[in-house]
């Protein structure tokens, strides 16, 4: 398993660990006892570290090589029928942002998200999560069909940002995600979001916009990343930390700026310790939400949710 720097205390007793099993294995020594203490020590320790992180520690766990990707959440939490579609019906399949129905406890959903690569191979190949124009215009075209076969509406969330790229630019990038805001306002189907990873900038509301947002505990949620905001404000990317800090972008800060409705816990040390824990607490939480949501008729829904983004960043001065 990959540590992370401030993991570094952790990571001195892994390797006392693996020295103890590997001296029990070798030397026919019992080392039980000694490895139940380590085990017990690196729990401990983990469980302090990560009731104590800070922002951008959150933001490292966020991108951590092996955290799940959307295709392994789907993969999952479905009924092993998940059917991804493809295509835009304008320009190509943008392979950045992945969709299809699936069945969850035998009830049809369509599953939307970006996708981000394994390797360097399959990052190339998804454009590290960044989609372009169609991509999002892929995520509308599905959710229309969704509403169109009345089915509940998930899409999960883990981007770095839209593609800035010219090419995107030049096939409207911001109309792509401006108009997957409105329509989304309108759908007459339940919408989930659900972040599992980074939630940055116009790329993560593209398919951000739901009747209640979701997001794991180190996941992260902003108009900006901490580095492009300390490169505009200090010129410089030293200074990623502070901006951490004053973006207010953890799962903690979004609930208390009532910017998003509920934080899944994640395993001990992140979802990448414990994937399938993580994908349990996940798909408990998608089929509690929709469930609740079902119980709304889709006017009143409508107007809950429109009611909802109306009312974020209001505020009266004292």
């Amino acid at each position: 398993m990959i540590l992370l720097e401030f993991e570094e205390p952790v990571a001195k007793l892994q390797e006392q660990l693996e020295k103890a099993v590997e001296i029990g294995e070798q030397a026919d020594v019992d080392m039980s006892a000694t490895i139940a203490e380590l085990e017990t020590r690196i729990r401990e320790k983990r469980r302090e570290i990560y009731a104590n992180l800070t922002p951008w520690q959150r933001v490292q766990v966020s991108r951590h090589p092996e955290r799940p990707y959307t295709l392994r959440y789907i993969n999952a939490i479905t009924d092993g029928d998940f059917a991804e579609l493809h295509g835009d019906r304008n320009v190509r399949d943008d392979k950045a942002m992945v969709g299809g129905f699936g069945s969850i406890n035998g009830e049809t959903y369509m599953l939307i998200g970006q996708q981000k690569g394994e390797n360097t191979k399959m990052r190339k190949y998804r454009n590290f999560g960044m989609a372009n124009p169609e991509g999002y215009r892929k995520a509308l075209r599905l959710m229309k069909l969704a509403e169109k076969f009345n089915k509940p509406i998930v899409t999960f969330i883990d981007t770095p940002g839209a593609f800035p790229g010219l090419e995107a630019e030049e096939r409207g990038q911001g109309e792509a995600i401006a108009r997957n805001i409105y329509e989304m306002l309108n759908l007459k189907v339940p919408v989930l979001v659900v972040i599992i990873g980074e939630g940055a900038s116009g790329g993560a509301l593209g398919i951000g916009v739901g009747d209640r947002v979701l997001m794991m505990e180190n996941t992260w949620y902003s108009v900006i990343s901490p580095e492009s905001c300390s490169s505009i404000l200090w010129r410089s990317w030293d200074y990623k930390q502070q901006a951490a800090e004053a973006l207010k972008l953890t799962a903690d800060d979004m609930l208390g700026l009532k910017l998003i409705d509920e934080i899944i816990k994640e395993p001990l040390g992140g979802a990448h310790t414990n994937p399938h824990e993580a994908f349990a607490v996940v798909k408990e939480a998608i089929i509690r939400n929709v469930a609740e949501l079902k119980t709304i008729e889709p006017v009143e829904r409508m107007n809950l949710r429109m009611e909802k983004y109306i009312a974020m960043g209001v505020y009266n001065e004292g």
